[in-house]
């Protein structure tokens, strides 16, 4: 204590009122995004960059959402998969982008050329015929089952399923339909106490799925797959098995007599090499 005190005396004197303060080293500097239109590369989601703050996803998350994408069209099959553009709209490096773009190659959902660059995949018709071929197997089998165990429970269920796609169709909400489709295909499995059939069938459909967004793109075609449904639905609740089953052979190959005229409207959708395979 008594050599602090010497020390301030000695400043005083000196004219100085305080020590020169300890060297503090600067701390770090404050990271700003650099403007996106430094990159032409990216320029295509500068409203994305701008309008979202970057938000950090996994490479699960990011397959998850380009999956999604591919398959609703929200991404077309051709067009071309930047990392550095994905990478900025997921706020990521490139790393988790790459790994998800590996995932989607390996699948079939995106392809990619050496040299040349990463694109969304066509659609493959062998796929979606061998998913057909699960579909019709398998549900076939199931809305028999729902038809002899149905109650009245799932009737009513059944019913409002039936209500719900027929206002989403009049709203033409496309992905309400699609949505809609899918729980009405799965409550079948369920009514049938096989809920983890459709589990299978989902792990197969995809590229139907894909099909089935591009028909959706035809406002009558809505229409169809919700009296289709109605026909399924109406001989389930009445307990008329064998109805149920030619109902719903009937909704699963309407895809297959349409692919023809959609692969025409959408013929960059497609893998040409594919478009002569013959159907079920």
């Amino acid at each position: 204590m008594r050599g602090s005190a010497s020390l301030l005396l000695v400043l005083r004197r000196s004219g100085r009122r305080h020590p020169t303060p300890a060297y503090q080293p600067p701390g770090p500097a404050k990271l700003t995004q650099a403007p996106v239109n430094r990159y032409p590369s990216i320029l295509v989601v500068k409203s994305l960059a701008m309008a979202h703050p970057a938000s950090r996803h996994s490479t699960d998350q990011i397959y998850s959402m380009l999956r999604t994408d591919i398959i609703s069209g929200a991404l077309k099959p051709r067009e071309s998969m930047s990392e550095a553009r994905m990478a900025l709209r997921f706020g990521v490096s490139r790393t988790p982008v790459r790994e998800a773009f590996k995932r989607l190659v390996d699948e079939g959902f995106l392809v990619a050329v050496p040299q040349v660059g990463t694109f969304v995949a066509p659609i493959d018709l062998a796929a979606v015929h061998d998913s057909q071929f699960v579909r019709e197997t398998l549900e076939c089998r199931t809305v028999v089952l729902a038809a002899q165990r149905i109650g009245e429970a799932d009737c009513r269920r059944l019913e409002a399923q039936i209500d719900a796609q027929a206002q989403a169709v009049l709203r033409q909400d496309r992905a309400e339909i699609f949505r809609l489709d899918e729980v009405f295909h799965a409550e079948i499995s369920r009514i049938a106490g096989h809920r983890a059939v459709w589990s299978m069938i989902e792990g197969v459909k995809a590229q139907m799925d894909r099909v089935r967004c591009l028909s959706l793109e035809t406002p009558s075609w809505s229409e169809v797959i919700l009296n289709e449904h109605r026909i399924i639905a109406a001989c389930v609740i009445k307990h008329d098995a064998k109805g149920a089953e030619a109902a719903m052979r009937a909704h699963l190959r309407t895809v297959f007599a349409t692919i023809d005229t959609i692969a025409k409207d959408h013929a960059d959708a497609f893998d040409d090499s594919r478009l002569a395979h013959e159907g079920p």
